[in-house]
């Protein structure tokens, strides 16, 4: 195990992390593996959509899930004012989708993508693993960010394997059976 001069640990619990020392804390969450979703929404005639891997289960009933967004992201006011959005649970072979939609304008994020709009004008990208069409239920600030609940009203499912990313690199969610 590395353990950064900065990091605490058993051996030094009374250590304290510089907080000026991104890198190093990056590098140590990118030890935990998550799912990658592109999440979108309709605002003020426009598509918005970017690339997240904040995004969890909170309850089931009601069911309610959650992602979190920078406050200084560009479509911050699309995804807190907009009044919902829809979460794409990006498969495998939609790698390229999780980098075209973390740069870029949103045209060219969606430049290409084969999508569908919902009647609730959200954005269903098609090949995904899994969609959740969400009304915004609540924001709560935290640092930086701001997270973002959500009440699940629609969602499908196919048997794909899901994108990963873990320590700075994509791979899949599969069954090993």
């Amino acid at each position: 195990m590395r353990l950064h001069p900065d990091a605490l640990s058993a051996s030094t619990p009374n250590a304290i992390p510089s907080p000026k020392d991104h890198a190093n804390y990056r590098q140590a969450m990118a030890s935990f593996g998550t799912g990658v979703t592109v999440v979108t929404t309709h605002w003020q005639d426009f598509d918005w959509g970017m690339t997240c891997n904040s995004f969890s289960s909170v309850s089931l009933e009601p069911r309610l899930v959650l992602w979190s967004i920078r406050r200084e992201a560009s479509s911050y006011e699309a995804f807190t004012r907009s009044g919902g959005f829809t979460v794409n649970v990006l498969s495998h072979p939609q790698q390229h989708l999780a980098r075209q939609f973390a740069t870029g304008s949103q045209e060219q994020r969606f430049s290409g993508v084969p999508q569908e709009h919902l009647s609730s004008q959200g954005i269903c990208l098609q090949g995904a693993a899994a969609w959740f069409e969400c009304e915004l239920h609540q924001l709560v600030e935290a640092g930086d960010h701001t997270i973002i609940l959500g009440r699940v009203v629609r969602y499908a499912s196919q048997d794909a394997p899901a994108l990963s990313f873990w320590r700075s690199r994509f791979g899949r969610f599969g069954s090993d059976a």
